[in-house]
């Protein structure tokens, strides 16, 4: 290839790097990807979209598995391991090719290989050990993502000892798994591997699962998990894995007692740490801090005309973030009036085990240490006509006001579909809401929507189904 000229190069093509390029052409940039594994990056590939496949094929076979709940017969009941994940891998593969389709047309130029900085204004791509290019860009975006973090003594072998990627192509199910740690990635994965039949163990060094969530969510999870027969350790800690023939023994301490126990396969969900290795960035004035790429609220790194966004620049780790962070950078970068930083906090976060977990804004807990006197309402799935419909009558939604003001701080849900829900209340924090706007908009019967409405009045002593 010729070196070339470009007005923005994204190095990596995921969900943030593919939707910057994008944007910058369609303001007229002429732009670049440089992306050495996947379009689409770790979310389309091996993240989000192959892991609701596999969950939705879980929830299916527990819709299955109790039919006659709904006055439905469904006997001998299995499934084809293989044939689960191979639908998995389809829905990636079609959404990687959708990604190439867009870029393609909207004349983004993809290339094949490894990217680093090279000097101001310059990239250097290469495949193989081998020189592809050189690329002249007036400006850069980082997008390199991250990977899964490891921990002393607990590194995956891809065998016995697995990360999300081989948690993703099982080729059996397992008997019994470890799960270390109860963040949203841990969660899923023993969610889909408990409703697949699994003896599930999850183990978390912190007091409760599900550590960013509102407590009192964190808290019904918990009840809902071990409800389904999953083991939980909260405030425990995975000493030590040693991996044998076919499974491995981990020592774990938990209320100051340690105990060795068995596992057919285990999984490390400890968090991620981002992709900083190798992009060029010695003697320059990129700063890296705690894994991540240190940025100002315009997604600018300390070296003009470079910027870092999505998982690469820090939390929290989310592919909408990535995305709205990539659309931020190229209408900088292409000079658009009017743009606004991110508030982080106005950032939905969703985690699809069953039941759902979604939320918004400030957890009750924060809102008090910030010093706000709050309003909080409440409102249970049991008090809704569409959740005992559908069978699904576990769950709460939970919002959160500022007592003087009535602004909209927080808003955290548990229950079906909460996923779905969620972006009501995102809008409404974007469009700055108070109770009143929210108390007097129709929310359409039945729904699971109304239990939005009916928390919000809950918050003011005014709820009518509770």
């Amino acid at each position: 290839m010729a070196d070339k000229s470009f007005d923005l190069v994204v190095l990596g093509g995921g969900p943030g790097g593919y939707v910057a390029a994008i944007r910058a052409a369609q303001l007229g940039l002429k732009a670049a990807v440089v992306e050495r594994e996947h379009l689409g990056g770790i979310c389309l590939n091996w993240g989000c979209i192959p892991t609701k496949a596999l969950l939705r094929t879980s929830e299916i076979y527990h819709y299955m598995q109790n039919a006659k709940d709904y006055g439905l017969k469904a006997d001998n009941v299995g499934f084809d391991m293989a044939a689960v994940v191979k639908r998995s891998r389809t829905v990636a593969r079609r959404l990687n090719n959708g990604v190439a389709h867009l870029l393609k047309k909207n004349k983004v130029e993809v290339i094949d290989g490894h990217g680093k900085l090279a000097g101001k204004g310059k990239v250097a791509v290469t495949k193989d050990g081998k020189d592809v290019a050189t690329l002249m860009a007036k400006n850069i975006i980082l997008a390199t993502g991250a990977r899964a973090r490891t921990l002393p003594g607990l590194e995956p072998d891809g065998k016995l000892i697995w990360t999300y990627k081989e948690a993703m192509v099982p080729e059996a199910m397992p008997k019994s798994l470890l799960v270390i740690g109860s963040g949203a990635i841990g969660i899923e994965f023993a969610s889909f591997y408990r409703t697949m039949g699994a003896e599930v163990t999850v183990v978390e060094v912190l007091p409760r699962v599900l550590p960013v969530e509102d407590e009192e969510i964190s808290a019904f999870a918990l009840k809902a998990f071990k409800a389904q027969g999953m083991t939980i350790h909260t405030e425990a800690k995975v000493l030590k894995l040693e991996a044998g023939k076919d499974s491995v023994k981990a020592t774990i301490e938990a209320g100051g007692k340690k105990e060795t126990k068995s596992f057919d396969r285990v999984i490390l969900a400890v968090g991620i740490t981002g992709n900083v290795e190798e992009l060029g960035l010695d003697g320059t004035k990129v700063k890296v801090e705690k894994g991540h790429i240190v940025t100002n609220e315009w997604l600018e790194t300390g070296e003009p005309g470079v910027y870092a966004i999505g998982d690469v620049a820090g939390a929290p780790w989310l592919a909408h973030k990535a995305s709205h962070e990539g659309v931020l950078a190229a209408e900088r970068i292409a000079g658009v009036k009017g743009l606004h930083p991110i508030d982080k906090r106005r950032i939905p976060g969703c985690t699809y085990c069953q039941p759902q977990v979604a939320s918004v804004g400030l957890t009750e807990a924060a809102a008090k240490e910030g010093g706000r006197k709050v309003r909080v309402g409440r409102f249970p799935f049991q008090g809704n006509g569409k959740a005992i419909a559908l069978g699904e009558a576990e769950g709460m939604v939970k919002t959160i006001f500022d007592e003087k003001t009535g602004e909209l701080l927080g808003a955290h849900m548990i229950g079906a579909e909460v996923t779905e829900l969620i972006q009501g209340y995102g809008v409404a924090m974007t469009l700055e809401t108070t109770e009143q706007e929210l108390m007097h908009s129709v929310f359409p019967h039945p729904t699971l929507s109304e239990m939005m409405h009916e928390s919000v009045l809950d918050a003011y002593g005014r709820a009518i189904h509770f």
